[in-house]
């Protein structure tokens, strides 16, 4: 049977599964993404249901796959007293894509929300660190520390808890997956939960680019900070 319908059915490989009245041990699971089905040879068939199986459905494959032949072929079959129904798989297949289109626009603007809100995070703890602790960075600077070292005995905090933020996210965002992905496919879809690489690589590079850009800006500005003056305000 095909992989969604186990899932609603909540049944797995060696489990019994109900159908017409009859049970029917699954002993296998296939990866379909559209659509329903259950697969039985004909001599399985006749063993469960006492009976041969009537065929009353076939594969109709086109030479020209094409959607107006397609449609063309479908009225003409329409037309014939025998034929009750046809069903066209590129109609699943336009739905499909139709489907995959608006959660790929959606997670586009997640990303971006996503990206900006780190921005926005990191800069401000960043800006309120260095305020808060001016006067201690004054003090070491003075002492004959370099730039560099300065910025780094402020920026160090914010990368190690970036890194930190980064595995905790990375985990936590490969669970939120499987549950989003189990949760907003239509019952007829089954969408694939597993995710290439580039996925969780791209995340770290751009929390790695916006920290090495924050870091040439806490630079910048500590450089141009009076450290004189900042030791002589009043706390």
């Amino acid at each position: 049977m095909s992989q969604k319908l186990a899932q609603l059915a909540g049944v797995t490989v060696g489990d019994k599964l109900e159908l017409d009245g009859k049970e029917i041990k699954i002993v296998a699971i296939s990866e379909n993404y559209v659509g329903h089905f259950v697969y039985l040879n004909r001599a399985t068939y006749e063993q469960v249901y006492g009976t041969s199986p009537q065929d009353n459905t076939y594969l109709v494959k086109l030479k020209d796959p094409t959607p107006s032949n397609t449609e063309k072929e479908a009225a003409s079959f329409m037309e014939k007293a025998a034929i009750s129904g046809v069903v066209q798989n590129t109609t699943a297949i336009h739905l499909f894509e139709s489907v995959a289109s608006s959660l790929n626009k959606t997670m586009a603007i997640l990303v971006l929300v996503s990206v900006l809100l780190a921005i926005v995070i990191l800069y401000n703890l960043t800006n309120i660190n260095v305020a808060e602790r001016i006067r201690e960075l004054s003090t070491i600077k003075v002492l004959g520390f370099h730039n560099k070292e300065v910025t780094l005995y402020i920026y160090r905090e914010t990368m190690v808890l970036s890194l930190v933020g980064i595995a905790l996210g990375l985990v936590a965002g490969h669970h939120l997956h499987q549950f989003l992905i189990q949760m907003i496919s239509p019952a007829t879809i089954l969408f694939y939960p597993q995710v290439s690489w580039e996925v969780y690589a791209l995340p770290i590079v751009a929390v790695t680019v916006i920290l090495a850009l924050l870091g040439v800006f806490v630079n910048h500005h500590l450089r141009k900070v009076d450290m004189l003056e900042a030791l002589k305000s009043v706390e």
